[in-house]
């Protein structure tokens, strides 16, 4: 789904912004795009395919005045479900020094 979705939001957006010449388009991705690793299969798969549409994106579009980047999120975004599946991430950010309650 994250393709796909990647792939009707990259479409909708820039048939809005073509007209104008300008515009910037914004995908998210994680470490997964660049390098897979063991149990993580389908996530890497699905982030590797939305780096490729936002490259292919970008050079589709780059002439004709929209900017397409991808960004890496290069760790775990705070959710209930990091903390449901690593309990012990927290923990380990406060061993660290990092402030995480605000």
């Amino acid at each position: 789904m994250a393709c796909f979705s990647g792939f009707l939001m990259g479409k909708e957006v820039a048939s809005r912004m073509l007209p104008r010449g300008r515009g910037t388009i914004l995908f998210t991705g994680a470490t997964a795009s660049v390098r897979g690793s063991a149990g993580f299969a389908a996530f890497a798969s699905a982030k590797f395919g939305l780096r490729a549409l936002s490259q292919s994106m970008a050079r589709e579009l780059g002439p004709r005045g929209l900017h397409v980047a991808h960004l890496i999120v290069d760790g775990a975004i705070d959710t209930p479900w990091i903390h449901e599946n690593f309990p012990e991430a927290k923990a380990k950010l406060a061993q660290q020094g990092w402030s995480i309650d605000g």
